[in-house]
């Protein structure tokens, strides 16, 4: 079998910036006005009020102090509170496939290999801007790959399995160079209403290029395992679809955005992402002592700081466990993989590390892998 590897990681971040404190001055006004338009219910409490956010409360919460985000404006207007993304002809760019391309390029300049010797793309994201063509194929075009393209989602995992999926075809010998790339527009999902998770996300794109370690030209992390696992929970849904239409529910609906009960996520979840990964570490027969890096999904800095422990023994040691989402915030799929990207270039050859990403589903996978 053909010993798979990653060479190459980029990164596109959006230039818009929401601090806490102007996604708590948007949201304080959304909810001052909601609660006048109301008061009469409220009063009566046929209706609850609205409650404040603040700064505090989202940093205590998630650890996030801000989000990059395709458009600004719509999601901090009171009277909106959701982006406002320009309408494109069929003859344009997708959006998702124009933020991939960013991020592309980059893997690939780092990887010292050209668009035309990619055989293979997977668009991986917790949603696709469109059913079909996928969008997988249009980004092939754009950059002038060959070989063929498809989408998966695997909503906060797509990274990781697509990983997975694209090291397997490498192993078999069925593409010489993969492309695995997470375009994540978060904030069009996201429900900036919800004071629970108003706060959640950001947006922004990942790749990373996976090939053959022979074919590799300098520095690069051999994949020493890959591993997935799913397990059926509604604990977080979007009942978004194509068959909304159908249903005649086309109104505006909170089950239509994203939604979780993030206490029984915490508390599910969290055993369920420790377990596997330290169950693929002792199949693999690496010692949680020989791991230098977590690059784990960042979703919650509490629930990266619980699984560090249970991983390692302790408490990790300061860049053990690189946190990124108190400036990224949430990214769904492609949160490891810019903790991966930003925090990687330091390992020396024979470091270990793991890439571990979990979310919806529920779902988890993990990859091993090593500095060569």
């Amino acid at each position: 079998m053909i010993q798979p590897a990653i060479t190459g990681s980029g990164v596109f971040t959006p230039e818009n910036i929401i601090t806490n404190d102007e996604l708590v001055v948007a949201f304080n006004a959304y909810a001052d006005r909601i609660n006048a338009e109301n008061a009469d219910a409220i009063a009566s409490g046929e209706m609850e009020p609205v409650p404040h956010s603040s700064a505090d409360f989202i940093v205590s919460a998630s650890g996030i102090e801000q989000r990059f985000v395709m458009d600004k404006a719509g999601v901090l207007d009171p009277n909106r509170m959701f982006p406002h993304l320009r309408a494109r002809s069929d003859e344009e760019p997708s959006i998702m496939a124009e933020m991939a391309v960013d991020a592309i390029t980059k893997a690939l300049a780092q990887a010292g290999r050209d668009a035309s010797e990619v055989d293979l793309v997977i668009c991986a994201a917790s949603n696709h801007e469109r059913a079909y063509p996928a969008v997988a194929v249009e980004i092939q075009s754009l950059i002038g790959a060959g070989g063929f393209a498809f989408d998966m989602n695997v909503a906060c995992s797509s990274a990781t399995f697509g990983i997975q999926a694209a090291a397997d075809m490498v192993r078999s010998g069925s593409v010489k160079c993969a492309i695995v790339v997470n375009p994540e527009i978060c904030s069009a999902h996201l429900e900036w209403r919800d004071r629970d998770c108003h706060f959640i996300f950001g947006d922004v794109a990942t790749a990373v290029v996976i090939e053959p370690q022979a074919n590799a030209k300098g520095a690069h992390f051999t994949i020493h395992g890959t591993r997935c696992a799913t397990e059926f929970s509604n604990n977080i849904r979007n009942n978004n679809g194509f068959l909304r239409r159908t249903r005649d529910q086309m109104e505006d609906r909170r089950d239509m955005q994203f939604m979780q009960n993030g206490r029984k996520v915490f508390k599910e979840v969290l055993p369920m992402v420790s377990a596997h990964i330290l169950g693929h570490l002792e199949d693999e027969g690496w010692g949680a002592d020989s791991l230098r890096r977590l690059w784990l999904h960042q979703a919650n800095k509490t629930m990266n700081d619980f699984i560090g422990k249970k991983v390692l023994g302790r408490t990790p040691e300061p860049g053990e466990q690189p946190n990124i989402l108190q400036d990224y915030a949430n990214t769904s799929s492609a949160g490891s993989i810019i903790a991966f990207s930003k925090y990687s270039d330091d390992m020396q050859p024979g470091d270990r590390g793991v890439i571990c990403s979990f979310g919806a589903g529920y779902s988890v996978g993990s990859v091993l892998i090593e500095r060569a």
